[in-house]
This record gives structure tokens, C-alpha cells and sequence, in this order.
């Protein structure tokens, strides 16, 4: 029995909502009193000055669709942020005054681009990005204050990221899929003065190879990453002028473990660890060559600004019953030290989540998250599926779950394959069949819900955004028994159509993903579309999509639509004035509270 729809403005879900959070936090590399902050504790995502000796936040941007990402100069004068239109993820870059003022365009003579990340080099000489259109992945790095020409300019046709810079500037590393043929890299340096490749990285086919970090000490050109070569990442230091490789081992390790930060002396590098989605902390000591587990304050960890110059480090927590935020813990142990940036966290109670295995087809064993409200099962049940592909969900904070738990939903979210952190098989088990296994991997997870009285037969709902948004879709098709209803949240419904209109970074990705382009793989593309199963669908479908969406793009979606129409499915799409979803808290309530009104009357009630 669910409780009664509560949609006033004082309801626990949407104080929640309301709660603020951080995204992510930086510091200064030369200017460790100035940081920057992505918060919504306005209202929607901006970037905030952060002043780190009294911890003081204060806006920079005041972009209506929100900003999320953006970096800061070394010397802590300058905010970078791509300035795009409407939240589409195409523009250019800007640089903003620490102190405030004006926006500068910084790249005024290109065409707009999509772009990953943006980044000064730890001594300040340099600022290097990857600007991408439908030419291919360009690499520039310039001279600070030089926007004019760049230093170093590199194309590449496949997925590719960075430019990530040595301390001075004097190699970039490219990390692309060009070699791998998947959505895996190798790394490629090149001498910035000359352009000239000096060294490459990659253990070969069914391996991937990542980057963390650049040593911050001038003259050592040595930086970080890790190799899925054994199947799970783990961590290396690699000096690409000499080609010599130290691979960190230990016998903690269990999941992937990737490098972080290295400590302001290079002493040191911090080491994160995903295992069956639990986090973990390690410090390796360089010269020694000694791994010691950190014992951290419980919950889903992500990066702050590091190693602190009184020997703690800051980094970001979360779970699933508390918004992310900024805190300290001691680097020799891991023992909690203080909150740093204090926003006021008081939000309802939440349900904790458990983690929970099962078996799916051919043997596969997938592991999700379970949260069930008070009282005796069985329930009516969300059914939910991330992002990505290539991510996990973690016991992070969803103010989403705990709403369905507050109207007595059990909560449900599976790391189908193609997951990250569950291995190298696990992760590639879907290249080139894409929607094929995932179902197979929901359906499994229905027939458990089921088995262990947890769900209440009939009354499944199926949602997730963006690939969960198209798993949301693909089930509905593939297996229209499964599910009473279903919502998808800025997702895919045609694979062909959408490579036309997306940005050309989530092309990259997607060649990546199938092994071509949809002129190339056809059968492939038809066969992992939504709309291929359209007269299939028995369920009525709710989607929200972003009118600016460059990821998901609109066309796509309206095609998905007439044709349900026409065949006479029962769907309905809200539009909204953004892009891959909504930065705004007020916009993520009233998507809510279409989802809950759904779901209501889905389940006549």
C-alpha cells in the first residue's frame, strides 16, 4: 500500500531536493587560499570563488541553465568555464576574474566546440584543452596569456582526452581510443615545443590505459595512471622521456584502484579503490614503495584539492542518506578532522541502501542497491539503471530514491554490464551489442525482486536517465512484460538519428561504443534502438527531455514519439529549457513530481 501522493511545498522529498550540495572543489596549485566551487546552494549549479582560509563561497557565474565544470589558474586569478548555449554543451571557453567581472571569450577566432575538461599546468606557463567538432579531437595548448597561437595542436578522429601537462609544460599527454578500438585508451605523449610523439603507453588489446596526474615539482616529468591489463586498474607512475614504468602493487587491492593526487613534494600519491561499488583510500609512499589503507569515515568517495600542507587531505563524501560535502581527514590514518565547508546540511532522514547480488544470463553476477520502505514487502517497486555506460552506481545521495521511499516505493538500482569497476569482461561484455545484456540484466533483477518478496507483482516501474534513460526504453520493447509503466529522463530512443545530431564527442563514444558508425554497423544500431521495438510496447511511458540536449538530442526523440502515436502507445514527454537534464533544484522537483504523478495513476491510484 502506497502512502498518500504528497506534493506540498514542506514535503520531506522536497527538502531534500532543496538541500545544498558540492559537485567539486579545487585549489590553487600556486595560490592554496583560493579554490573553486560547483554548488547548487542557490538554486541551480555555479562556479564559486572559494577563499580557503575562511572557507567563504562567493558566485561567479550566473548562467540560467547552470554551470557544473570549470577550472582555475595556478596562481588562482583566473576561473575558466565553457559558455554555452542553454545548457546544449557547445560554445567556448571563457575566462572570468577571480575578484569577479566580465566573461572573456578566450578562443573568439574558433568554431564553437564541445569540450571535456580545460587546465593550466601546475606552474601557470600553459593552459591546454581539447576542443571538438565535427572535424575531429583537437588538443591545443597555449602560452598563458598567449591566446593568439598555440604552443602545441594535435588532432585526433577517435575519442580522445586531455591534453593533461607536465609541471612546466614541457609534454602533454593525449589519451585516446585510436589504438584500442574501444571505449578504452592509451596514452601518447608529445614534446609541446616540437609537436614531436616521444613515447607511448598501452598493455595491449583488452587493456585500457588512464591518467591521473602530472608530479608537481618542477623538473619531474614523471606522472601517474593505471592499467586494466590484469583485468581490474591498477595504479603506475610513468616518466615518458625515459620510458621507465614503476607499477604499484598490493594485496588490498581487489577493485579498480586509480591514482588521484600526488602530494605537493611528490612523495606521495593518493590511491582511490571501487570494489562491488564500496569505496577505499590508499597512500603510496614513493620512496619507501608502501601502500597503507586509509580508515575513512564510511561512504561513496570522490576528489577534493588533496594533500593539505598540514598533513591531511581534503576530498568529498556522500551516501545515500546525505548530500556530498567538502571534509578533511587526516592523511596518516584517515580519521576524520572536520567538516570544511559547512552549507547548512540538515535534510530529512533518509533509508540507507544495502547491497545486494544476483545471477543473470550466462552466469554474470550483478550487484545493486536495495532500499525498501517501513514496514512488511511486498512493494511497488522503481527499478532504476544509471548513466553512462561506463559508470557505476555507487551508495551515493539521490534525493530521487528517497522521494519513491517516502511514498512507499522499494528503491531499486542494478550496475548492469558495461558497468564500470566489476572488471574488464564485465565492463566490455556489451561492445558492439548494446541493449542486449542490460536487459537481460534488468529482467534478472525483476525475477529476484520477485522470488525474495520484495516487489509487489504488477506494480514495477522502470526508469533511469540518459543510457538509463534508454535501458528504461529498450526494456519496455524488449521485455513490455516486465514493467507496469516507465520513465525516461533525457534518454535515447534511435542510435542512428542521434549520432547525426549529437555534439561530436558523444559520436567519438559512440564508434567507440559499437565498433563504427551507424553507416558501418547498421545491424548493430538497429538492433540496440528503442524504436526498433516500438509496436512491442505494452506500457505507458513518461519521458523528460532537454530541448538543448547534445548528448540525447531532440529529433530522435520526437521520431520515437510520432511513432508510438501512431501505433497507438500511450506516451508522454515534457520538454524542458536545458540540455543532458536540469542544473536548476527547482526544475529536478517538478520533474519528480511528474514522475510520482505518473506513477500514481499508472498504478491506479
Amino acid at each position: 500500500m502506497l502512502n498518500p501522493l504528497d506534493l506540498s511545498a514542506d514535503a520531506p522529498w522536497k527538502k531534500r531536493y532543496r538541500a545544498p550540495a558540492l559537485a567539486w572543489s579545487r585549489r590553487a596549485s600556486l595560490n592554496r587560499q583560493r579554490g573553486l566551487v560547483a554548488s547548487n546552494k542557490d538554486g541551480v549549479y555555479q562556479l564559486y570563488a572559494w577563499d580557503t582560509a575562511t572557507d567563504d563561497l562567493r558566485q561567479l557565474t550566473d548562467e540560467a541553465a547552470g554551470v557544473a565544470h570549470g577550472a582555475i589558474s595556478a596562481d588562482g586569478e583566473r576561473v575558466y568555464c565553457l559558455r554555452d548555449r542553454g545548457g546544449d554543451e557547445i560554445g567556448h571557453y571563457v575566462s572570468l576574474q577571480f575578484s569577479g567581472g566580465a566573461a572573456q571569450d578566450l578562443t573568439p577566432e574558433l568554431p564553437d566546440y564541445a569540450s571535456h575538461s580545460i587546465s593550466e599546468s601546475h606552474s601557470g606557463n600553459a593552459l591546454g584543452f581539447m576542443a571538438v567538432d565535427d572535424t575531429g579531437f583537437h588538443a591545443y595548448v597555449y602560452a598563458a596569456g598567449q591566446m593568439d597561437q598555440p604552443r602545441f595542436a594535435h588532432t585526433k578522429g577517435a575519442l580522445s582526452f586531455g591534453p593533461y601537462l607536465s609541471q612546466a609544460a614541457e609534454i602533454a599527454v593525449i589519451a585516446s581510443t585510436e589504438k584500442t578500438g574501444v571505449a578504452e585508451y592509451a596514452l601518447e605523449a608529445y614534446d609541446v615545443n616540437s609537436g614531436t610523439l616521444i613515447a607511448e603507453l598501452w598493455d595491449g588489446a583488452g587493456s585500457g590505459t588512464d591518467i591521473g596526474d602530472f608530479s608537481p615539482v618542477a623538473g619531474d616529468l614523471r606522472c601517474a595512471g593505471s592499467s586494466s591489463a590484469g583485468g581490474y586498474h591498477r595504479p603506475f607512475i610513468w616518466h615518458p622521456l625515459s620510458g621507465e614504468r614503476q607499477d604499484i602493487t598490493c594485496e588490498q587491492f581487489q577493485g579498480d584502484v586509480k591514482v588521484w593526487h600526488w602530494s605537493p613534494d611528490a612523495r606521495l600519491l593518493l590511491l582511490h579503490e571501487v570494489h562491488q561499488a564500496l569505496h577505499a583510500l590508499y597512500v603510496y609512499d614513493i620512496g619507501e614503495g608502501r601502500v597503507r589503507l586509509l580508515e575513512t569515515p564510511p561512504g561513496v568517495l570522490s576528489p577534493g584539492s588533496g594533500f593539505t600542507e598540514d598533513g591531511a587531505l581534503q576530498l568529498h563524501i556522500t551516501d545515500s542518506t546525505a548530500p556530498t560535502r567538502l571534509l578533511e581527514i587526516d592523511a596518516e590514518s584517515g580519521a576524520f578532522r572536520r567538516n570544511v565547508i559547512d552549507l547548512g546540511l540538515d535534510v530529512p532522514a533518509g533509508i540507507p541502501w544495502r547491497s545486494i547480488t544476483y545471477s543473470s544470463s550466462g552466469g554474470a553476477e550483478v550487484q545493486a542497491w536495495l532500499a525498501t520502505p517501513p514496514g512488511d514487502g511486498p512493494f511497488p517497486t522503481i527499478v532504476h539503471t544509471h548513466g553512462g555506460p561506463t559508470a557505476v552506481q555507487t551508495n551515493a545521495w539521490r534525493p530521487d530514491a528517497q522521494a519513491w521511499l517516502d511514498h512507499g516505493f522499494a528503491f531499486f538500482s542494478l550496475n548492469y554490464r558495461g558497468s564500470t569497476t566489476f572488471g574488464y569482461e564485465f565492463q566490455h561484455a556489451i561492445d558492439g551489442n548494446l541493449g542486449d545484456l542490460e536487459v537481460d540484466d534488468v529482467a534478472a533483477g525483476v525475477d529476484w525482486l520477485l522470488t525474495n518478496g520484495i516487489a509487489q507483482p504488477g506494480a514495477l516501474l522502470k526508469t533511469g536517465t540518459s543510457y538509463g534513460g534508454y535501458l528504461t526504453l529498450q526494456s519496455l520493447g524488449r521485455r513490455p512484460e516486465l514493467f507496469a509503466g516507465g520513465m525516461a529522463i533525457v534518454a535515447i530512443a534511435d542510435w542512428t538519428l542521434m549520432y547525426e545530431d549529437q555534439a561530436g564527442t558523444l559520436r567519438g563514444y559512440q564508434r567507440s561504443m559499437f565498433g563504427g558508425a551507424p553507416d558501418e554497423k547498421p545491424d548493430a544500431h538497429r538492433a540496440a534502438s528503442p524504436i526498433t521495438y516500438a509496436a512491442d510496447i505494452q506500457a505507458p511511458i513518461l519521458v523528460l527531455q532537454g530541448e538543448n540536449d547534445t548528448r540525447c538530442p531532440a529529433r530522435q526523440m520526437r521520431v520515437y514519439e510520432r511513432k508510438l502515436k501512431d501505433l497507438g502507445k500511450s506516451i508522454e514527454i515534457y520538454w524542458f529549457d536545458a540540455g543532458h537534464g536540469s542544473l536548476e533544484i527547482a526544475e529536478q522537483i517538478k520533474h519528480q513530481e511528474l514522475m510520482l504523478r505518473f506513477a500514481y495513476k499508472t498504478l491506479g491510484l
